[in-house]
């Protein structure tokens, strides 16, 4: 199956470069790098503690995925998806590696809206607050439903894709997902309330 508006030639394409990243061609890496990494960063950066940590976490990405890139093996979710399992594991491992590292505050990360760009000051406090109540009604998800939300609305991945990391069928993943942000929508509406 494809990604959602991957065509065949996509397909193609990706295949050539990681062909050439097999054979060690480093403009083939820094390709798949440049295509993976704004997608990557915001994963790590929601689970883990500090910029600089989600930075960290990224490279180790990459660096795992340069010494297995001969285990890989094509599927449904294509190598980004591959990325995003070899990253899950560098966030778990981070997470075990001690206590100090713990995960990022959603509500610290949330952008603040710029009152130039509203242009009206009580929407911009009242978006904030919206965005608060968000952050704290995730939190209160399990962590499986902050995962896969986490991977499904906040890094874009598809279902299958999601899948294909978590070891679900897409029907399974889309269900999860559904399921999840009902949960959301009732955990924000009783932190509304």
């Amino acid at each position: 199956m494809r990604h959602t508006g991957e065509t065949d030639q996509d397909h193609t394409a990706e295949q050539r470069i990681v062909a050439r990243a097999r054979l060690g061609d480093p403009e083939a890496w820094e390709l798949l790098y440049l295509r993976a990494y704004p997608r990557l960063i915001v994963y790590t950066r929601r689970r883990l503690a500090a910029q600089e940590q989600a930075e960290e976490a990224v490279s180790e990405t990459m660096v795992r995925a340069m010494g297995l890139i001969s285990r890989y093996r094509p599927g449904s979710g294509g190598i980004e998806a591959w990325f995003f399992g070899i990253a899950r594991n560098v966030v778990l491992e981070t997470y075990r590696a001690g206590a100090r590292h713990r995960a990022a505050d959603p509500a610290g990360l949330a952008a603040r809206p710029s009152l130039s760009v509203h242009g009206d000051p009580e929407r911009a406090v009242l978006d904030t607050e919206e965005r608060t109540l968000l952050a704290r009604a995730f939190l209160r998800l399990s962590p499986q439903d902050r995962d896969v939300l986490e991977l499904r609305v906040l890094s874009g991945l598809d279902a299958e894709q999601v899948g294909e990391l978590t070891g679900r069928r897409a029907g399974a993943v889309r269900t999860a997902q559904s399921r999840a942000l009902a949960r959301l929508r009732l955990e924000f509406d009783e932190l509304s309330a």
